[in-house]
């Protein structure tokens, strides 16, 4: 199966830049109820997930930064605990399935190393799910 079959497109992912400050990744992440959402550079690659613990742990550890001086900072100074790499479009089910297992969604890249979308764990479930039961009914 190929994994575009799964792709949800760039133009349909929340995403951030960089650039982006705290108060903008945390009304994002609040509005559309996400608890993580990928950020990219300037130039369309991915560079991570920033997630709401990454935003919390930042503003427990650094002095001075506070919701009402958010909008000052920027996601380039934020650690990402987690390092959700990315699949080549072209890549195997057991690829994506194998990421899918520690991460919410996995981000997908192309040959030049852009980011065109993500696929969500749930449908990766709802896949193999479907897979399972059909292989039981026909048994």
């Amino acid at each position: 199966m190929n994994i575009a079959f799964f792709l949800v497109p760039k133009h349909e992912v929340i995403c951030l830049t960089e650039q982006s400050t705290l108060r903008q990744a945390l009304e994002r992440m609040e509005f559309h109820r996400y608890t993580a959402v990928p950020v990219l550079s300037d130039e369309g690659h991915y560079i991570g997930t920033i997630t709401e613990g990454d935003l919390l742990w930042y503003f427990k550890n650094t002095p001075g930064v506070t919701f009402e001086n958010a909008h000052r900072h920027h996601l380039s100074s934020v650690p990402m605990r987690m390092q959700n790499a990315p699949v080549h479009i072209d890549a195997n089910m057991n690829d994506l399935i194998s990421k899918a297992k520690a991460q919410n969604f996995v981000p997908v890249t192309d040959d030049r190393k852009q980011f065109i979308g993500i696929v969500r764990r749930s449908d990766i479930i709802e896949y193999c799910a479907a897979q399972l039961f059909s292989a039981a009914s026909k048994q």
